[in-house]
């Protein structure tokens, strides 16, 4: 007859009374799986170190911008914390990356009509203003190169705002929500490929654009540039792209609250121009053109059984203080790690546990260990930031490092800081029965969900891009997507401690079954150059 979900977790829970504390590790019994789970879920639920390891990240510590010096503190702080817990190999795998960009302080203001103090944030990788601007505004939307001459000789000594002002938004859905079971439902749909041999080509031509107009503003004689928050209420983000050495914007770049730029754009509309004032201390630093992975692992039992993995990017962007992302996942890996060492046995395989960097720019730091240690595609060495980001997308054959068959699973957190309620199987049908068991033990705990479709955006992606077992698990959306991805409303506030309890759990339940399952995920084929999906598409010369 078989055990009921709530008599399965009865008796999980039992025996965590009567596991025995090993007092150094030992090595792991099958039948002593399901003690290990319930260890894991006693220590993660009733002393979980989760909300109190947020705090110290990132109400101490603050905003990790990749290669920033705050990014380095926060390393060094969580190297010294997974010593601390117990794992093995503690250590940071650097890879090429760019300039280091680092924001001391900065204020923008409305000078006339009144003064007024406006809601802003530089755009990363931006320069310093040197001092305070003070100028005029000139409202000159331009979103392609093909702009420019309308604006030439009409731009010097200005501030020039580059978008287009648009409506204020009207919400038409929850700004805080947990998905319902018919939400999840919907998730479980196939995603079909696509592929535009065209689109690389477009992704980089957008992404360059700000590059380009700066360049174009400089030239003219403006002074600084401002653009409006893609979100209304008040909130700004600060995204920037160009951090290669040489190619960083040439002049100061602010991003204004959509309702402070409505109000130059009504004050300039209908009187003289509103002066503002922009003041940026912001550092570049060359010294060291590399970023860095944290990596640590607790040492399985088994060499010959390859290992697993958990991670979650470590980098954020600037406006907050990076609490839901990636905070949160980085939190979840770091009490994951806590909670498996604790329980003193050694798995039988190796789990690694790694923090990436540069996720916000590409994956970069994911395709980087990914080159090193488990395939390589070819791709120009020369090639850099988003230039680099595409090719390799879209490069083939994929060549396999001997790593590449001893990594078993891999597990990523990334999408705030809301309940685990599944996991996604990314269309590997495969996997699904297995990856079902390994979450049985916490379906009491709300994680009784698997759908077929793909997440996209993190660092999974690039291993999932390679035929190889990464996953990531479906999470309650909180206000996450509405208000806080990339926002100054990205604190601690907004990450929900039960939440994070019960993700941690489930995060450090599934690597160890993982690691000592004598079953194997099923691997996706190994990718191939695709076929135009649609081979008669004509594009439009205008896009």
């Amino acid at each position: 007859m078989p055990i009921s979900p709530s008599r399965r977790f009865a008796l999980l829970c039992a025996a965590s009374l009567i596991a025995p504390l090993a007092a150094s590790p030992v090595q792991a019994a099958p039948d002593s799986d399901n003690a290990a789970i319930a260890r894991i879920i006693d220590e993660g639920m009733n002393r979980s170190e989760a909300m109190t390891t947020a705090s110290a990240l990132m109400d101490r510590i603050g905003p990790r911008l990749t290669n920033s010096e705050s990014h380095r503190k926060a390393e060094s702080w969580a190297m010294d914390l997974l010593r601390q817990r117990g794992l093995a190999n503690v250590h940071v795998e650097p890879f090429d990356f760019g300039v280091g960009w680092n924001l001391d302080s900065y204020s923008v203001a409305m000078v006339t009509p009144r003064a007024l103090p406006l809601t802003a944030i530089p755009v990363a990788w931006s320069p310093p203003t040197g001092g305070t601007i003070k100028a005029p505004i000139v409202i000159a939307p331009m979103s392609r190169a093909e702009h420019f001459a309308e604006w030439k000789g009409k731009l010097a000594g200005k501030i020039v705002l580059v978008s287009l002002p648009g409506q204020t938004s009207e919400s038409k859905g929850p700004v805080f929500e947990r998905y319902t079971d018919s939400d999840i439902a919907a998730l479980d749909t196939y995603t079909k490929p696509d592929f535009d041999p065209d689109a690389p080509a477009i992704q980089v031509r957008n992404r360059r654009f700000q590059g380009k107009l700066a360049a174009f503003l400089k030239a003219e004689g403006a002074v600084a540039m401002i653009k409006i928050s893609y979100r209304d209420g008040k909130l700004v983000h600060g995204e920037g792209y160009d951090f290669q050495p040489g190619q960083t914007l040439a002049l100061p770049a602010i991003e204004l609250a959509q309702e402070d730029y409505r109000r130059l754009v009504r004050l300039a509309k209908t009187g003289d121009a509103p002066e503002v004032a922009i003041t940026v201390a912001a550092r570049y630093d060359e010294s060291n053109l590399k970023a860095e992975n944290v990596v640590a692992e607790i040492p399985g039992s088994d060499p010959k059984a390859g290992f697993v993995m958990a991670g979650a990017h470590f980098d954020s962007w600037i406006a907050g203080d990076g609490a839901n992302d990636n905070g949160a996942g980085s939190i979840t890996v770091l009490e994951a790690a806590r909670l498996i060492s604790k329980l003193g046995i050694k798995p039988r395989r190796t789990i690694r546990f790694v923090l990436w960097s540069g996720e916000e720019q590409g994956l970069l730091g994911s395709r980087a260990y990914i080159e090193q240690h488990l395939a390589t595609r070819p791709v120009d060495p020369a090639l850099k930031g988003i230039d680099s980001y595409v090719a390799w997308r879209n490069a083939f054959p994929i060549t396999p490092k001997p790593e590449y068959s001893q990594l078993k699973a891999y597990f990523n957190m990334d999408n705030g800081s809301g309940r685990f309620r599944g996991i996604y199987s990314e269309g590997n049908l495969g996997a699904e029965k297995l990856l079902r068991e390994w979450l049985s033990p916490f379906n009491m705990l709300g994680a009784d969900k698997l759908v077929v479709s793909k997440t996209g955006g993190t660092d999974h992606v690039f291993m999932q891009a390679i035929g190889l077992p990464g996953y990531q698990f479906i999470q309650d959306p909180l206000d996450y997507d509405s208000r806080v991805h990339h926002s100054n409303l990205d604190t601690v506030d907004h990450m929900r401690g039960d939440d994070m309890r019960q993700a941690a759990v489930i995060m450090a339940g599934m690597l160890w079954q993982a690691a000592n399952s004598d079953k194997e995920l099923p691997r996706a084929v190994l990718p191939a150059q695709p076929a135009p999906t649609d081979p008669f598409k004509v594009r439009d010369p205008a896009q």
